[in-house]
């Protein structure tokens, strides 16, 4: 039976890195509920407003001569946010990396449109372009193949609110498998609509379930959806 992680006791606010709750924590993991806008890791324009940058100014506590640090087990994009998991040791890093892909990720999305099939399975081979855009191809020796599971679970006018399982991690899988088949995640300014009264990507990573790389016990973590999410269904 999993084990649900819902009374780890968080540090005090104040001492939490900004835009990043900690949802778990212990010898060999950090688990925390990402904002959107924040970047997982570095890029060449931007170096310290980074989910690990902040993370391991805080598992450093200050102390500038500090060696502790964390090591990046995955990656969401800077607009998706929810369960964002990094390992505090390289031992913890391995095993995790290793069995990724036996883990299970749950997201939440909402995209336009009404959806024929309330539940089913997307998959392609998913290759990049020169401006690091992500597309199908059917060929599989020029793609990387992604399985993307949905269901339905709320729709209005024009949204539908969706349960996706990400059964494979490819870069922007998701934004990926609904654009193309008609549907793309509203907000998503890449693969969908530039529409100016929606706030932000509404793509979020809402639960992930893992064996604990010391202990192998399956645990479970979880990110409230977002409010605004509510907004689409309210009109």
């Amino acid at each position: 039976m999993k084990k649900i992680v819902k009374h780890f006791k968080a540090p005090p606010k104040k001492f939490q890195p900004k835009g990043l709750p900690v949802i778990y924590e212990d010898h060999d993991l950090i688990v925390v509920d990402k904002r959107e806008g924040l970047l997982t890791v570095r890029t060449e324009t931007v170096k310290e407003n980074t989910a690990l940058h902040l993370l391991n100014l805080y598992v450093r506590k200050g102390n500038p001569k500090s060696t502790a640090q964390v090591f990046v087990v995955h990656r969401l994009d800077r607009e998706t946010s929810g369960v964002l998991l990094f390992a505090k040791t390289e031992e913890a890093k391995a095993y995790l990396m290793e069995e990724w892909k036996n883990f299970t990720k749950k997201y939440y999305a909402i995209v336009h449109g009404i959806l024929p099939e309330k539940e089913g399975i997307i998959t392609s081979y998913l290759a990049e372009n020169s401006i690091h855009r992500m597309y199908s191809v059917t060929d599989p020796e020029k793609g990387k193949f992604a399985k993307t599971g949905y269901r339905v679970v709320k729709e209005s006018k024009g949204y539908s609110l969706l349960e996706v399982d990400l059964h494979t991690g490819k870069k922007n899988q998701i934004r990926v498998h609904f654009a193309e088949k008609g549907y793309p995640v509203a907000g998503d300014r890449m693969y969908g609509s530039k529409d100016k009264f929606i706030k932000r990507l509404t793509l979020h990573s809402t639960s992930m379930t893992i064996t604990h790389p010391y202990t192998h016990e399956p645990m479970t973590f979880e990110a409230k959806m977002p409010v605004y999410f509510e907004t689409f269904f309210k009109r």
